[in-house]
């Protein structure tokens, strides 16, 4: 029997309240699913999740469903969670280290993912060796869709300083974890001025990295809004067909005991995603 659109919105609605943090924004987003569905009766397809997309996503931005049309259920369906990574598909991409580039005494890193740390690790450290020496850097992230805290935490100690420092709180239901950048040799970490490139595309971790560098006055900011969601998520199948991103934590930065959800990472000097470099 095919699930209705207010079906689904329920679900979403109960999941949502066994899962998210507490507090307002969950009561709000859950009563408005509770009501803005009521006469929907038509069966879910991928216009229906579209529709309660757009809703929840005024309380929640990384909150996406994704409709996949005949689709049989799995047994640990409703278990949640990310599936393993598969190396040879990082590898093949360099962990979404894009490009690497030294002009003019700049380097420029173009990077693309932030994939699972113990994949990531020996991609980015290679990167920034041939960073050693430039007089300005330039971490481009207008195409990075997010990815792993942990690699988050390795750029930022990159670029932040040798010592420890303490990037975030994510708030879960039941816990809370805190973020640090590693402790590294002294004289690991770069200090030349830096500017980090950002667009509508830089998306949740990704937003994370340039909030973070910007909060603690060691990046400018160069180029559009970035797209404002702060939660971290899991995937859960909702029904055979339909996959949730499900926020499970609340991020806070450390430095300002704030985030950029809603609004996005604000540049510092405003301009349209492709002159951003030319700008930096």
């Amino acid at each position: 029997m095919s699930v209705t659109v207010h079906e689904l919105a329920a679900r979403l609605a109960d999941r949502l309240r066994r899962q998210m943090p507490a507090g307002s924004r969950l009561d709000r987003l859950a009563t408005d699913l509770g009501t803005a569905f009521t006469g929907a009766v038509a069966p879910v397809d991928d216009a229906g999740c579209r529709a309660v997309q757009a809703l929840a996503q005024r309380h929640a931005r990384h909150l996406e469903l994704h409709f996949h049309a005949g689709r049989e259920a799995a047994a640990a369906d409703d278990a949640g969670g990310w599936p393993p990574p598969d190396p040879l598909r990082v590898r093949a991409q360099a962990a979404g280290v894009t490009q690497v580039r030294r002009d003019d005494d700049r380097f420029v890193l173009q990077l693309d993912a932030l994939e699972p740390l113990g994949l990531a690790a020996p991609y980015v450290d290679a990167a920034f060796t041939l960073a050693r020496g430039a007089s300005r850097l330039v971490l481009d992230l207008r195409r990075n869709g997010g990815g792993d805290p942990a690699t988050v935490a390795a750029v930022a100690g990159r670029l932040l300083g040798d010592d420890a420092t303490h990037l975030s709180d994510v708030t879960y239901r039941d816990r809370v974890r805190q973020w640090w950048t590693p402790d590294l040799p002294a004289g690991t970490a770069l200090t030349q001025p830096l500017a980090v490139l950002v667009s509508g595309h830089t998306y949740s971790s990704a937003e994370a990295l340039a909030y973070h560098l910007q909060a603690r006055g060691r990046a400018v900011v160069v180029g559009e809004p970035t797209r404002g969601a702060a939660d971290h998520v899991t995937p859960v199948w909702l029904t055979p067909e339909v996959l949730c991103l499900l926020p499970e934590a609340e991020v806070r930065d450390a430095r300002t005991g704030t985030n950029w959800e809603g609004t996005g990472v604000i540049p510092d000097i405003a301009c349209p995603a492709a002159e951003a470099l030319e700008n930096a």
